[in-house]
């Protein structure tokens, strides 16, 4: 694979898992998953003359309807002028509406438009396959202890964890 550095062969993780070079080895990977599947749904999302920060901002308003824009703004960790940017693109073409809040009023409370729904499916539709082949092939064991490493990447505990 010519994108991560492995110098021949991959570190024996076994009793190496926490030297330096197979934790850059982790993050290269890391890297290079995350540009292929965001890649897999660049094909929508070009078409709907939009970049990869609007399909991230799709994606997370799509798994929480109803979030506000402080929410969204925790998920992404971008400035807020930059998610200005995004947002207002995705609520001009008509992918996303802005509502007020129930409770309270000075919140604004996102969701996506029948248009944006039809796009996120989109993007998810070309997305999964790559994801399902690679779980797959990993099998339940494999994908167990890699949602545990991305959880605490993301540092989220798993619930029911304290």
């Amino acid at each position: 694979m010519p994108d991560v550095k492995f110098g021949g062969t991959s570190p024996d993780t076994r009793t190496l898992y926490l030297s330096d070079e197979a934790l850059k080895q982790g993050l290269d990977l890391l890297f290079i998953a995350a540009r292929d599947v965001s890649a897999q749904g660049a094909g929508p999302v070009a078409k709907a003359r939009l970049g990869r920060a609007h399909a991230r901002a799709l994606h997370f308003i799509a798994r929480n309807p109803g979030l506000s824009v402080a929410e969204l703004l925790g998920f992404l960790k971008v400035t807020k002028q930059s998610l200005n940017r995004v947002l207002n693109d995705l609520l001009k073409s008509g992918y996303v509406e802005r509502k007020t809040g129930m409770q309270d009023r000075r919140t604004r409370r996102l969701q996506l438009t029948e248009a944006g729904a039809a796009l996120a499916a989109a993007v998810w539709d070309a997305q999964r396959p790559l994801l399902a082949s690679a779980f797959k092939a990993a099998g339940q064991d494999a994908v167990n202890g890699f949602r545990k490493v991305l959880l605490g990447l993301g540092g989220i505990r798993a619930k029911g964890k304290t």
